[in-house]
């Protein structure tokens, strides 16, 4: 980047780019070099040589079947030629060590934008985690509510539909004139 300056990336556009599979919150090899300014194979090249910073945990490489279903969740197109390798899809931490291996400014400093993108998603997630949990919440006491209303409406609709009882004589001392 001339001068030094580095373009940053909103953190929404960022994270517009984190996906959920296998269970976790990633980026793909592609999403990862495009905000990083590398090509797609420089990056991987740096994961081949660095294979010790980057553990299963840190990332993983799509199955095709995963492939296959992201391809079709996101409109990926195939391309000419298409792609060579099934895609490298990197967690978060696996993101922040990209940028070790990359060892440019612009990486780092675009590391901080993707690590905010991470942390507002799993804030995101959080509030619709609490969110669903008072819905739970809510929806449990009027089922409870509903129970105890539908035992007094049984009551009520016995009582309409039993025949009134006939008036019994007077109990009690009568007093004769």
């Amino acid at each position: 980047m001339p001068g030094g300056k580095h373009e940053i990336v909103p953190v929404e556009q960022i994270s517009r780019h984190i996906l959920t599979i296998r269970g976790q919150k990633v980026m793909l090899d592609k999403d990862l070099a495009g905000l990083y300014g590398v090509e797609v194979r420089r990056l991987n090249e740096q994961v081949r040589r660095n294979p010790d910073r980057f553990p299963p945990e840190f990332m993983f490489q799509l199955t095709p079947n995963e492939f296959r279903r992201l391809r079709s969740q996101i409109a990926i197109s195939k391309g000419r030629g298409g792609r060579r390798y099934l895609p490298y899809a990197f967690t978060e931490h696996g993101a922040i060590m990209l940028a070790t291996v990359l060892n440019s400014p612009s990486a780092v400093a675009m590391s901080i934008q993707i690590v905010k993108a991470f942390v507002l998603m799993r804030r995101m997630i959080g509030a619709v985690s609490h969110l669903a949990r008072k819905l739970d919440m809510l929806e449990r006491k009027m089922v409870e509510h509903d129970k105890k209303f539908g035992v007094v409406f049984d009551a009520i609709r016995e009582l309409m539909e039993s025949p009134p009882e006939e008036p019994k004589g007077r109990i009690g001392f009568q007093h004769r004139d």
